[in-house]
């Protein structure tokens, strides 16, 4: 039995940010973490597997598993589903293993109205709009029209920013890590998250000196 039950840990961004690369060195910090893999409903791309990098599912079947409570969040984002499957979650927060969320504002919105006392939210700003525009042409992932769309829902996702419990301007990948390192750290340490300090402390009050 762990002492503590699992946090949620959120990390959202416009696409360019830097949210991705934080969860990597995140999962680097701490192997203890679990990695909450999403489904989707687009294809694979060069290089992706199955099951590591997302559950690729058919829109029938995506669809299906949202009806029956299968998701623990979903969103329709550029054209395609992607959602959180929730048993591996709940098992995982259950024994007390804190899991790794990088996911969009609309899924995070849904895991804070459901489990709001296990999620901890942190939104990652670029620090200028020029420089999330070149962070997407450097990674060359998406056609010039995809990366358009990107930029032009970038303003609409920022705005999101107040539903979030911190927010990090990524303008230093070290610093920003830094912080969502101090934020998790400090989280961990909530007096509410530690069931076992209520009778730690009842035990100390009841010593006789």
């Amino acid at each position: 039995m762990s002492d503590r039950r699992g946090l949620l840990i959120i990390l959202s961004s416009p696409s360019g940010a830097g949210k991705s690369t934080l969860s990597q060195r995140l999962l680097h910090w701490d192997p203890t973490l679990s990695f909450s893999v999403s489904a989707t409903t687009r294809a694979p791309r060069a290089g992706e597997e199955d099951g590591r990098d997302y559950h690729f599912l058919s829109e029938a079947e995506f669809k299906r598993q949202v009806a029956e409570g299968g998701m623990l969040e979903h969103a329709h984002v550029f054209g395609n589903f992607y959602g959180s499957p929730r048993g591996p979650v709940q098992a995982s927060i259950d024994a007390g293993r804190d899991v790794l969320f990088d996911i969009d504002w609309q899924g995070a919105h849904q895991l804070q109205e459901k489990m709001p006392a296990d999620v901890v939210s942190i939104f990652v700003l670029p620090p200028t709009m020029g420089e999330l525009m070149a962070r997407l042409h450097r990674r060359a992932e998406d056609d010039e029209e995809t990366i358009q769309k990107r930029l032009k829902n970038a303003a609409h996702e920022i705005g999101q920013w107040r539903s979030y419990d911190y927010v990090i301007v990524n303008d230093d990948l070290n610093r920003a890590f830094g912080a969502v390192q101090a934020i998790v750290k400090a989280e961990r340490l909530r007096r509410d998250r530690r069931p076992g300090l209520f009778d730690f402390v009842d035990g100390l009050l009841n010593e006789t000196i």
